[in-house]
């Protein structure tokens, strides 16, 4: 384990927010970094309990950034880890983009008033899912901005315009499959006008389960704010210096697809940079399959395999960047 690590909370309201703090040995004040984990119930190490494995990549990268010098928090989202049961019970129909801001905000001011923290250098690290929320809380004009932002995975496209591709290259390997996505379409079009979905009973189960999801109560109105966000829009206003991560053997979120705009909306930015690891995945772990060899049942359930680690090309853009920020 390198650095130490202490265990951290701040309340929001009747919810509180648990965390890990990790700091390089000595007396600081150290540069930090505060990690926002991707979507569904990921924890503060990114994990899930919708995939094996206790090797999330946060842990890793927490533990490589204090053997570099900087410190990090990284937290559970309140709906997320094992304090979510006592939150949840607060927090029924109020999920949204703003709490998620407001979890972000809350770790920024504990870093700030942390007396080994140099509250002048505090970074954002996101995740997929992660990365619009620091994007959001930075463009939001608030209390104390970040020093910069390190997004990992950040869609170029709206959060429903990839989740729609990652469906048409299933629909394209299936008969039928151009009318099997109209009915996805014509389903999606409903739920984002604010209707009831009704997806097709013609659809495959799995798709149907997927579009109901999106609708349970609990998850509403943030499903819908998160479906039409959109990292190249929200990227173009950035206002600190940013590096944008996208490894090349990312399933979800395409170096390519999601690159190019993310590149046109950096264009006449001060300071951002576009990194595209070779070897990279979504989580930042080093991936040796060929790209053409993988696919979502066969990569996704490996993430965190104990013998999985970091991307060392990642990591050392990663630390790179930070140093050249800091100094």
């Amino acid at each position: 384990m390198n650095g130490r690590n202490d265990e951290v909370q701040w309340d929001i309201g009747p919810t509180t927010v648990h965390g890990t703090l990790v700091r390089p040995e000595g007396p600081g004040p150290f540069p930090a970094v505060i990690m926002v984990a991707g979507s569904g119930p990921t924890d503060r190490d990114w994990n899930s309990p919708l995939l094996p494995g206790p090797n999330g990549s946060a842990r890793l990268i927490a533990e490589a950034l204090a053997q570099a010098g900087f410190a990090s928090l990284r937290y559970d989202k309140r709906a997320s880890g094992p304090h979510a049961r006592e939150n949840l019970q607060h927090m029924l129909g109020s999920f949204s983009m703003q709490a998620h801001q407001d979890e972000v905000q809350g770790g920024v001011a504990l870093l700030s008033n942390h007396p080994n923290i140099d509250r002048d250098h505090i970074f954002g690290l996101g995740n997929s899912e992660g990365t619009l929320h620091l994007l959001h809380y930075q463009l939001d004009n608030p209390p104390i901005p970040l020093a910069g932002l390190i997004l990992t995975g950040l869609p170029g496209r709206s959060v429903g315009a990839v989740a729609r591709s990652q469906l048409a290259a299933q629909a394209a390997m299936v008969p039928n499959g151009d009318a099997l996505l109209t009915l996805y379409d014509e389903a999606i079009a409903r739920y984002v006008a604010g209707q009831p979905a009704n997806p097709d009973p013609a659809l495959p189960a799995d798709v149907k389960t997927f579009i109901q999801a999106l609708e349970v109560p609990m998850n509403l109105p943030f499903a819908r704010e998160l479906w039409v966000a959109d990292g190249a829009s929200l990227l173009s206003h950035v206002n600190v210096p940013s590096l944008v991560i996208i490894g090349k053997k990312d399933i979800q979120v395409d170096w390519e697809e999601d690159g190019e705009p993310l590149a046109e909306a950096s264009q006449g930015l001060h300071d951002v940079t576009l990194a595209f690891p070779e070897n990279a995945n979504h989580i930042l772990k080093y991936e040796p399959q060929e790209r053409q060899e993988l696919s979502a049942p066969s990569v996704m359930p490996r993430y965190n395999a104990e013998d999985t680690h970091l991307d060392p090309e990642t990591m050392e853009t990663l630390i790179h960047w930070l140093s050249a920020h800091t100094s």
